[in-house]
């Protein structure tokens, strides 16, 4: 992963094979905060200058996180500017470390997770598991990770609802790869040679077991139905992500 409008990731290639240990489910939108309740505070950061896997830092993981924000920032609010749509960024992006951190509603957000909140507008991530992933496979992970993630809060501000929850997931999916791969046209990110295998196979890590349900809540779909969502955004930008 390479450039991103004046950003530049801190590795020139981005492994993403994840391993086993490594599966969760990601981008889980959570129920609504009772009124009333207290907006979450941000988890505290990993101590600066640590080590990670003895490639990066800390502070190059967190400028790979506020490169992919600001990066599906830029990109969402031009599709919404093309479409005389006013655009709103989302209100924040929070770690946390401890399952019961941070919780949306009434709903605790677990350990080795991320999660977009519709009703406090924020992102919320695990980043213990989220610097394990870092350190073991690289900047490409964190740029999926939090495209997924963004696409659900452009879910929210367009109002789009589904019946099940692997038709949101799936979408976020498209929407990901709409805004990893429209970025790439524009020279806005650079991929190198073999990125792409390597979301394949980053996909087909978090694809859902063989025995899940489908129709069942939490469901995101088969590796092969992930790996198709992504490329179709990939491939065909967001207007293959039937975003009406």
């Amino acid at each position: 992963m390479g450039a991103v409008t004046g950003y530049r990731t801190s590795r020139g290639v981005a492994v993403l094979g994840l391993v086993a240990a490594l599966v969760v489910t990601l981008a889980c939108a959570v129920g609504p905060r009772t009124p009333g309740e207290q907006a979450p505070a941000p988890a505290p950061a990993p101590s600066s200058g640590e080590p990670v896997d003895g490639s990066g830092t800390v502070e190059e993981f967190e400028r790979d996180i506020t490169g992919a924000v600001r990066l599906a920032e830029l990109y969402w609010e031009q599709r919404f500017t093309e479409s005389g749509q006013r655009f709103e960024a989302v209100g924040r992006v929070l770690a946390y470390s401890r399952t019961g951190e941070i919780a949306c509603g009434r709903q605790e957000i677990p350990r080795n997770n991320a999660a977009y909140c519709p009703a406090g507008d924020f992102i919320a991530y695990d980043v213990n598991w989220a610097v394990t992933v870092f350190r073991q496979i690289g900047d490409a992970f964190i740029f999926f990770l939090l495209g997924h993630e963004y696409a659900h809060a452009i879910q929210a501000r367009l109002g789009i609802e589904h019946q099940f929850t692997i038709q949101s997931e799936l979408q976020a999916d498209c929407m990901a790869g709409a805004y990893i791969g429209d970025s790439v046209q524009d020279r806005q990110l650079d991929l190198k040679d073999g990125d792409l295998d390597e979301f394949r196979a980053g996909l087909v890590a978090v694809g859902d077991d063989p025995d899940q349900p489908w129709f069942a809540e939490g469901s995101h779909g088969t590796p092969e139905q992930r790996i198709d969502s992504f490329f179709r955004g990939y491939d065909r930008s967001y207007t293959a992500c039937d975003l009406t």
